[in-house]
């Protein structure tokens, strides 16, 4: 092999001067392990989660105007606020719902908006407006939400000896420990009821005694403080004093003296039971086993508390799931009770390292699958040099995003998937044209390869940078769509930069390394012309008939036509359903359940537990959860649907947990759309409205299909919505179909005859506190 440098009075251009610089220097062996090892070094510090992280800020606002109807609180106070919210800038969209006493506005910023700053933003214009606020309107509460809030872990904590009360006190205990494990975010607790101390007064005990309700809850309320009253300095010492102290047991308020009579005091025990127990049932969550359970004790509707624990923005959620569920081993048999059941029953940790685990597999397939072919068109040096250029340049763009602050995930990892085809271009390119170059000038060496590295040079750059031209426009696709599928151009853009790089730095250097002989480069100069004549022949017999005889031309033509009109038509017949992002195979669906406005409780969680029976026997279904009254844990879906302000006593969730995809035969959507007629008729029974939900495979949006409703008047927008909701039922094509008009339920308006109430020296207020006091509303 000669090193003999041709053509040094050439412009060798930015391709020839760089293979010319490493082409035979020890620093390029040094720059591929460096790149080698920071690739491997990103592989390892980049976050894993199975989808991509995006910032968007929804700001929730709750304004309270106890005693107004809910028109009174639109037009007062919530389309006042609506208004200031949209004038903020970033703002993209603001919903708000009206109810008697209360209100609620959604502000969602734009995505990529900074949660802080967005906070800011809210809270400066509520605070330079508030003097718009009518009377007896409260300050707005201001509760903001991002997908760092969305829990990557759900524990459900069940037994059946204990009750919802015990378990809520074990979680709450248990979510304390977690959330000392490192990357771990906000944590709380659903389900259970509190403890809290009962008083159930007499009322003729109270009237014997002549003592008031309100004397009883003022007694009690001032006891229960402990205030700082001062410093005292005492033998040389400066002490703080304190006075007051909180209940701790049920005697503490039993013997505290609310009156005096006749010289003797009268104890609260006097006048009314104490006791500490848990408060009165508003919600009921419960665990049930399916047929694909494989644990020996089988659940049936069993009391139960869901812990949730999010992560830390930017962490590596596959770990912090793997630590929190390792804490959870230790701790079983020390604060977790033999009789208690802890459930995984959410491990988006684990669903994002089977995701990339499983993308990873594919990127070495099609990886070895690109060798393979290389191997088989050029030879087995070819696919050496590519099998080591293709690693270092997927290293280093996985090493780019990591210093870009992305994540692998599952569209990171299909954008690598995807530019495999094409980065190896650039390298199969330079190692053709040198082959050929030696084989013209029937001698390898040094100075051809360098020019026929400078004579595919240009081509190859203004191929790469079209390419990249291709991709860049993703990125500004809008809403939330556009960030969620940056990886692809972004990464892909990277990908085919340092290919390029590559192409021009290693491959010639590896080519060097595994220089075939001449007489390799001629045998395999006679494959490929034998190759060439037979397609030449097949090509050249084929479009002859087509140019040379009319009739086959014309019927070529005809029957192109045809197939393309016949393609067309597939989608206005829907024989080819048209969505935005194919269905995915989620280890998890949900059941959204809408009883009658004012449906009591107890209702709504018979009907749930009718529904969970049935879908249980389903055998791909592992465990149920069931939620009334109260909203499951929130998903990325639930986030933007806001499902986590689900808490009235007619509102419930199921959420069902599938066997593994390697276990199963059907796709989670299949099965959804078993459980969808399974528990149809349940529904109807109960005059309940309901829907399937499954996990969208990309970014979630409020309904797939939404109509907003504008009109003069409230009556005319609500029989215009009435009716699009019947026409929606009638179309045949769309299901779980629902509306977000509130029903009307009887109430009960205590009214107070103000003139009885001044003869008996009565105030309003006093009636009102004692009516919440026999409510257990105070």
């Amino acid at each position: 092999m000669s090193d003999n440098i041709k053509n040094d009075e050439v412009d060798l251009g930015i391709a020839g001067k760089l293979t010319k610089a490493f082409i035979t220097s020890p620093l390029s062996i040094i720059l591929f392990f460096a790149m080698l090892g920071a690739g491997i070094i990103g592989l390892i510090s980049t976050p894993r989660q199975e989808d991509p992280q995006i910032s968007v800020p929804m700001i929730d606002l709750f304004v309270e105007y106890p005693g107004a109807s809910s028109d009174e609180v639109a037009n007062i106070v919530i389309k006042p606020l609506e208004r200031l919210m949209s004038h903020i800038l970033g703002v993209k969209h603001v919903y708000s719902v009206s109810d008697k006493g209360q209100g609620i506005i959604t502000v969602e910023f734009d995505v990529g908006q900074e949660m802080n700053a967005s906070i800011i933003k809210v809270r400066d214009k509520m605070l330079a407006n508030l003097d718009f606020m009518p009377p007896g309107v409260r300050s707005p509460l201001i509760k903001p939400k991002e997908i760092d809030d969305v829990p990557i872990i759900n524990l459900t904590l069940w037994s059946k000896s204990l009750d919802d009360g015990q378990l809520r006190s074990l979680g709450l205990e248990l979510l304390q420990q977690l959330e000392k494990i490192k990357d771990t975010n906000n944590g709380f607790v659903v389900g259970g009821r509190k403890e809290i101390f009962h008083i159930d007064a007499y009322p003729g005990r109270l009237a014997g005694y002549g003592v008031s309700i309100q004397q009883i809850a003022g007694t009690v309320g001032s006891a229960n403080v402990s205030d700082h009253t001062g410093d005292i300095e005492l033998n040389g010492y400066k002490m703080e004093v304190y006075s007051g102290d909180f209940f701790k047991k049920v005697e503490d308020i039993e013997n505290l003296v609310v009156s005096v009579k006749d010289g003797m005091p009268i104890y609260v025990r006097d006048v009314a039971d104490v006791y500490y127990a848990p408060e009165e049932t508003d919600h009921m969550v419960n665990y049930y086993t399916g047929k694909a359970n494989k644990t020996n004790i089988k659940a049936t509707g069993e009391q139960a508390v869901t812990i949730a624990i999010a992560k830390k923005f930017g962490s590596n959620g596959v770990a912090v799931a793997e630590n929190i569920l390792a804490r959870v081993e230790e701790l079983k048999g020390r604060l977790i009770p033999d009789n208690v059941e802890v459930s995984v029953t959410r491990n988006y940790g684990k669903s994002a390292k089977d995701k990339v685990n499983a993308l990873l597999k594919k990127l070495f397939i099609a990886t070895g699958a690109v060798t393979l072919l290389v191997w088989f068109a050029l030879g087995w040096r070819p696919a050496v040099v590519v099998t080591l250029v293709i690693p270092v340049v997927l290293l280093m763009t996985i090493f780019a995003a990591w210093i870009l602050g992305m994540t692998i995930d599952r569209v990171s990892l299909f954008a690598l998937i995807f530019s495999i085809g094409i980065l190896v271009d650039d390298a199969i390119v330079v190692t053709e044209n040198i082959y050929r170059r030696w084989l013209i000038d029937n001698k390898i060496t040094i100075g051809t390869a360098i020019d026929a590295v400078r004579e595919v040079g240009n081509p190859t750059i203004l191929a790469t940078f079209t390419v990249v031209a291709a991709l860049v426009p993703m990125a500004a696709v809008s809403g939330m769509m556009g960030p969620y599928m940056a990886p692809i151009p972004v990464l892909g853009s990277v990908a085919m930069m340092i290919s390029l790089f590559a192409a021009f730095v290693f491959t010639p250097y590896f080519i060097m390394k595994f220089v075939p002989p001449l007489g390799v480069l001629h045998k395999m100069h006679e494959k490929e012309e034998k190759e060439s004549k037979i397609l030449y022949a097949f090509f050249h017999s084929t479009i002859s008939k087509l140019f040379h005889i009319k009739a086959y031309g014309w019927g070529f033509l005809i029957a192109l036509f045809i197939a393309f009109f016949m393609s067309m038509s597939m989608f206005y017949t829907t024989t080819v359903p048209v969505k935005m992002l194919p269905l995915d195979n989620k280890s998890e669906f949900g059941v959204v359940l809408d009883m009658a406005d004012g449906t009591a409780l107890a209702n709504t969680a018979s009907t749930l537990h009718k529904m969970a029976q049935v879908l249980r026997n389903i055998p791909e279904v592992v465990a149920i959860q069931s939620y009334a009254g109260t909203a499951k844990p929130f998903d990325f879906n639930g986030l933007v649907r806001h499902y986590y302000l689900r808490q009235n006593s007619s509102e419930g969730e199921l959420q069902i947990q599938l066997a593994e995809k390697s276990d199963r035969d059907r796709s989670s959507h299949e099965i959804a759309l078993e459980a969808r007629q399974l528990i149809k008729q349940i529904a109807a029974d109960a005059g309940a409205n309901y829907a399937v939900v499954e996990m969208p495979p990309g970014p979630p949006v409020l309904r797939p299909v939404v109509a907003e409703v504008y009109g003069p008047d409230k009556a005319t927008r609500r029989k215009l919505a009435n009716d699009l909701t019947e026409m929606f039922k009638e179309s045949g094509t769309m299901t779980d179909i629902d509306n977000l008009m509130r029903d009307e339920y009887p109430v009960i308006n205590f009214q107070v005859d103000t003139e009885k109430a001044s003869r008996f020296g009565v105030s309003v207020q006093t009636i009102k506190e004692t009516l919440a006091m026999a409510m257990s509303s105070f």
